[in-house]
């Protein structure tokens, strides 16, 4: 008997995804990105997985960084808060993901950019989401 082989989701889409849309809907529209855009943009928040582990066969437990750019420190403050808050609120199905928890494993923490010094927060989650079947082809 054959088992289902699981593919677990990319939380960095997912997440970015959602942070986007709540982010906009609460008046705050800035990207919300996996890597550093060129240009940069005054404000914006990076998505990154830095890691996570399997937490059962059949979902994930992937650990995000959150890195909240802005053009004061706190503004950046303000944007990683917002971010933080809603990311709380991420649990349910997103974009066809079924998102069980998050769980808050780093607080926000005043971490300047290296590169420009330009002022970013940062803080990081683990996100326990549910992994799909994949297709198998049969073997007839």
């Amino acid at each position: 008997m054959n088992r289902p082989v699981i593919v677990m989701p990319d939380a960095v889409a997912v997440v970015t995804s959602y942070l986007r849309g709540a982010l906009k809907a609460h008046g705050r529209p800035v990207p919300v990105v996996s890597r550093i855009p060129t240009p940069r943009p005054l404000a914006f928040v990076r998505v990154q997985r830095i890691g996570g582990t399997q937490q059962t066969p059949v979902s994930d437990r992937p650990r995000l960084d959150i890195h909240c750019w802005a053009a004061s420190e706190s503004a950046a403050h303000d944007l990683a808060a917002l971010a933080r808050a809603l990311l709380g609120d991420i649990p349910g199905v997103r974009d066809g993901v079924t998102v069980y928890r998050v769980t808050e494993v780093g607080g926000p923490m005043w971490l300047p950019d290296d590169q420009t010094s330009a002022a970013r927060f940062a803080f990081a989650v683990e996100i326990h989401m549910r992994g799909r079947t994949l297709d198998t082809p049969s073997t007839d």
